[in-house]
């Protein structure tokens, strides 16, 4: 990935189409103060150096009858064979878990789960996560609210 120079105009840009990546290339040119030719090409830009990763629907997962979240804490059995990538490899298979990451401190991975409802959930955790031999211990954090859900990464957009 190349390293892309942002001035401010692109800072406006990003921080716009982080909060609604649906606005039009016109809207987006009058909010910026930039014809939409100069615009467009801007956008162009952050997409090909890779500092616009992709865009993406955020579906509210209730509206879809997906009312469980949960996060797991995992620690892993070091002393299996091959533990991290046959853990990895296995992570990616289950379509439940929508983030996993390496972490320090209590566990190994924190992993985001996201299913229909309880009975789900414990159907997951006893016949798929229980299964991976991989795993030594989990602890699961289950939510009961959002509170904040920014899509907008903290950075001094101005």
């Amino acid at each position: 990935m190349s390293q892309h120079k942002l001035d401010k105009i692109d800072l406006k840009i990003l921080k716009i189409l982080q909060s609604n990546s649906k606005i039009t290339n016109l809207e987006l040119s009058k909010t910026i103060g930039l014809s939409p030719a100069p615009t467009l090409e801007r956008v162009k830009k952050l997409e090909s150096s890779e500092v616009v990763d992709s865009y993406h629907a955020v579906v509210k997962p209730e509206a879809i009858g997906l009312s469980v979240k949960t996060f797991v804490l995992v620690s892993l059995a070091w002393q299996k064979d091959n533990a991290l990538n046959n853990f990895l490899s296995k992570v990616k298979e289950i379509e439940e878990i929508t983030e996993c990451y390496i972490i320090t401190g209590e566990a190994d991975f924190l992993m985001k789960l996201v299913c229909k409802d309880i009975p789900t959930y414990e159907q997951l955790l006893f016949k798929t996560l229980s299964q991976i031999e991989e795993i030594e211990r989990l602890k699961t954090l289950m939510t009961l609210s959002t509170v904040k859900d920014s899509k907008v990464l903290p950075f001094k957009y101005e």
